[in-house]
């Protein structure tokens, strides 16, 4: 996607005639609408690009029909900011990734952009904070120090006005569960990209923390999220892109969008044995619970 909100048409892969391999076809509609709890309509996906409503325009075509644009930095949390007030079927999310605070930090910034993002959470279409948490995979050292700060930072930022908390968990997990008990969590909070095992899962079912399956939940290698599904909580769980990343099988390797969500829910039907209508709605209204409403 592209950080514009100048309309562009929305085109299949190669029709442009230059054969690169861009968005895939869509897949069939849902029974039941959802919605992706979890995009960036600010990266670049693709050499096809796409505007913020013509995105929305491909999703709604297939049965999901809204996202929550998520900033992980200053310029990407303003452009949702822009992005809920052009287009109803988005809402908000705006933090500092626990990757890009340490450069904050290290900038001598993450004071003032801690208190820019919550300037920008005040916007009534913005429902969480985030996403924010630990990543072990990209960072390391001292750098881990201001991420942990960052983390702590962002969670009182997110009781203090009573919003949800999407947590960014990469290699982190009992670190991440620790942080949130310490400090104590709001009402409501979504592990993106649910990454962990049944131990995991369990703890949220516990903890009554929603779990957020992605793509790689129809990866050959994703065992683990497969056995945290099975174990989760129906009323827990919660179904996402993270495009222009995770695109999900038959499609890995190309870029991701939230029209792509119904190969997603319809693996995770066939993985629960669950009936697809009555699954779609379930999403619904887990997803309800943990923003509000779009409309």
């Amino acid at each position: 996607m592209c950080n514009s909100l100048t309309p562009r048409p929305y085109r299949e892969p190669g029709s442009d005639g230059s054969g690169k391999q861009g968005y895939p076809p869509a897949p069939a509609p849902l029974p039941v609408p959802v919605m992706d709890n979890h995009t960036h309509l600010d990266f670049p996906g693709a050499d096809i690009q796409v505007e913020v409503g013509a995105a929305l325009d491909a999703a709604e075509a297939v049965g999901v029909r809204g996202a929550v644009q998520v900033g992980t930095d200053l310029e990407s949390s303003r452009f949702t900011v822009r992005a809920v007030d052009m287009d109803a079927r988005l809402l908000g999310a705006v933090a500092i990734h626990p990757n890009d605070a340490p450069e904050y930090a290290r900038r001598g910034e993450l004071e003032a952009a801690l208190r820019e993002i919550e300037d920008l959470a005040s916007h009534p279409r913005i429902r969480a904070i985030g996403e924010t948490g630990l990543d072990f995979f990209r960072t390391e050292g001292e750098g881990l120090v201001h991420q942990r700060y960052s983390f702590r930072r962002h969670i009182d930022i997110a009781k203090r006005l009573d919003l949800t908390l999407q947590i960014h968990d990469r290699d982190a997990h009992e670190d991440v569960v620790q942080v949130l008990r310490e400090e104590g969590t709001p009402d409501r909070v979504v592990f993106h990209c649910y990454s962990g095992d049944e131990d995991l899962a369990r703890i949220c079912n516990t903890e009554g923390w929603f779990m957020s399956f992605a793509g790689t939940l129809t990866f050959k290698n994703a065992g683990n999220l497969r056995a945290s599904l099975a174990a989760a909580d129906p009323e827990l769980v919660l179904v996402e892109t993270d495009s222009p990343f995770l695109t999900p099988h038959p499609h890995r390797g190309r870029p991701n969008a939230s029209y792509m969500v119904p190969y997603t829910v319809r693996a995770m039907a066939e993985l629960t044995d669950s009936d697809l209508a009555g699954l779609c709605s379930q999403i619904s209204a887990n997803t309800l619970r943990a923003y509000g409403s779009w409309d």
